[in-house]
């Protein structure tokens, strides 16, 4: 006679929190006998919440429990102290040794000291002011500094103009404060520039800071500020990811070596196609045009594809609410600067009162990106609010200037354009370039020429320009889908 074994019936015990506190979900298969004896329990409580047993996370619960169900079930506890697992919000990539291409450590928050051109005694004389949200570490510094002078009418110190002076006040203020200069203070001493641009970083012994000769020669071909300043940060990046070699042997990396380095790049999935492409750039330069190595032919790099991305573009909805969001004449004539001509932020902050061609209907736009000169569209609406805006503003060289004099930021004029953003609760993901890009559809959509508008953004090639074709909507109500002819 075959023998029959019958397994005795299981608790299980998982861990549970409610409330921040910890508990202990009991889970069961349907028996009747158990559910009684969980109901004798005086420590077992029925959640409604959680549709089942709970009970207190201690070791006296469990020990009550296991003495409770002896000879009735057997109490598991295996999956009380397993880890909970956390699911991330994002892909995360596995690689093959260490990650590079990180951004480099920075230092904690220090007091931001703005440095800016100022007239003083008889309106002859420049220095640069010095003012700062109060710290009393950062006004002990130039107190008794030898270099920095107190002004009882501006109530701020004042140092004199001249590369040294700013060299000797960001030593001063070394670990005390960061230094931040006006755009009207145009720094060509690389020295200075490269104690600048790298005050915020972490600075420990084996760190690499950019090499003089290659910021020189940047200047030296007369590529812009902006690129001087990627072209800088995207080779510091480089070596001091392999700063546990040293400048020299760096100096001596194959193309192979650059090659892994923006591999691992493209396979961390952190950085977009035209950063990696910028990197490859600013290395290549270094080691071609710096280093004179020219045996390395870094042109071979393999460089990620960059997507066709169709540009985000605004309804002529969506724009006038922007427009009409503000009451402030001042930040109105910016915003339809930026849509009435298809301006960039760096070409509007640039203007200069002598740019606006009233007689001629058109804008001139000195130093675009590329260091071109074009001319653009005046809107008549535009030129109205500005006539009026000069009447209350009364701006003396730039057509917009900050609020204590000298040029408009581009922060301010993304600040700007949140706000109307938030104001007219537009829910489109945008930024000010989104209205030049808003402002090529729309003329494509009037029916103006591509080659007009080519010539009104500045673009030096069509192609540029025939991406606004693929999200105009011009002539596609005479384009019928075929389920609707079904």
């Amino acid at each position: 006679m075959q023998q029959t074994y019958h397994t005795a019936p299981v608790l299980y015990l998982n861990s549970l929190e409610h409330d921040g506190k910890p508990f202990i979900r009991i889970w069961h298969k349907p028996n009747p006998f158990i559910v009684k004896r969980l109901k004798e329990a005086t420590w077992v409580k029925y959640s409604k919440t959680y549709k089942c047993f709970v009970m207190h996370h201690s070791s006296d619960s469990i020990e009550k429990t296991c003495g409770h169900f002896q000879g009735l079930a057997d109490v598991n506890t295996r999956y009380l102290y397993r880890p909970k697992r956390l699911k991330p919000s994002k892909l995360i990539p596995v690689l093959a040794g260490e990650q590079v291409g990180e951004p480099l450590e920075k230092l904690p928050e220090m007091p931001v000291v703005r440095l800016q051109p100022m007239l003083v005694g008889d309106g002859q004389t420049t220095v640069i002011s010095v003012t700062f949200r109060y710290s009393q570490q950062v006004y002990e510094t130039l107190r008794y500094s030898s270099l920095a002078t107190w002004q009882r009418e501006q109530k701020c110190f004042t140092i004199p103009e001249g590369g040294q002076h700013l060299q000797q006040l960001a030593q001063d203020l070394e670990g005390v404060g960061w230094l931040w200069l006006s755009q009207e203070l145009v720094v060509r001493d690389v020295v200075l520039l490269r104690q600048l641009w790298e005050q915020t970083y972490h600075k420990k012994e084996d760190y690499i800071p950019c090499p003089i000769d290659y910021l020189e020669k940047l200047f030296l071909l007369n590529y812009s500020m902006n690129t001087i300043r990627t072209y800088h940060s995207l080779l510091l990046r480089f070596l001091n990811s392999h700063k546990e070699k040293g400048l020299e042997q760096v100096n001596t990396f194959t193309e192979e070596a650059i090659n892994q380095y923006h591999r691992q790049m493209v396979q961390t999935a952190n950085y977009s196609c035209s950063f990696i492409n910028q990197s490859i750039n600013a290395i290549k330069f270094y080691y071609q045009r710096v280093l004179g190595r020219h045996e390395v032919q870094l042109r071979n790099v393999e460089r990620p594809e960059k997507p066709d991305r169709l540009p985000t573009v605004l309804s002529k909805q969506e724009v006038l609410k922007i427009l009409s969001a503000t009451d402030n004449l001042k930040h109105k004539c910016l915003l339809q600067l930026l849509y009435s001509g298809g301006l960039r932020i760096g070409e509007v902050i640039n203007l200069k009162l002598t740019d606006i061609k009233s007689e001629r209907n058109m804008l001139f736009i000195r130093g675009g990106k590329g260091k071109k000169d074009r001319t653009t569209v005046l809107s008549q609406r535009l030129l109205e609010n500005l006539r009026n805006y000069y009447k209350g503003y009364k701006p003396k060289e730039w057509l917009f200037e900050g609020q204590y004099g000298g040029q408009y930021t581009a922060d301010s004029i993304r600040n700007v354009f949140r706000a109307c953003m938030a104001k007219a609760e537009i829910k489109t993901k945008a930024t000010p370039h989104t209205l030049r890009h808003s402002f090529a559809t729309h003329l494509l959509e009037q029916g103006t020429d591509l080659r007009y508008i080519q010539t009104l953004l500045g673009h030096r090639s069509s192609k540029t320009t025939e991406i606004y074709t693929h999200v105009t909507t011009y002539a596609l109500d005479k384009i019928v889908s075929p389920l609707d002819n079904l």
